[in-house]
């Protein structure tokens, strides 16, 4: 995965490959991690309730990067903060 790539494929639980739409990217110093917000494809945008999912994502050579799963509380408090002032930015724009 890219920084500005647009959609990556995420493999659930189960193995099952999913087309997610990429919200946005950021990098955290405190944490020393790349992170991305996304949604699954398909998703009806103008849904109150779209499931966003969040994981951090180090580079790896041949451009493609490795999803890990957000392990720390903290981790999630900062990314929780990240989208709620890219929501509102999104309200403003409109």
């Amino acid at each position: 995965m890219e920084h500005g790539e647009k959609q990556i494929t995420v493999i659930d639980d189960n193995g099952n490959e999913q087309l997610c739409e990429v919200l946005f990217t950021f990098d955290s110093e405190e944490f020393g991690k790349s992170y991305v917000l996304y949604y699954p494809l398909g998703t009806d945008e103008d849904e109150e309730d779209i499931e966003i999912h969040a994981s951090s994502f180090k580079q790896g050579e041949n451009d493609e990067g490795e999803l890990s799963p957000i392990e720390t509380e903290e981790e999630w408090d900062m990314i929780e903060e990240m989208l709620n002032a890219f929501l509102d930015e999104e309200e403003d724009g409109e």
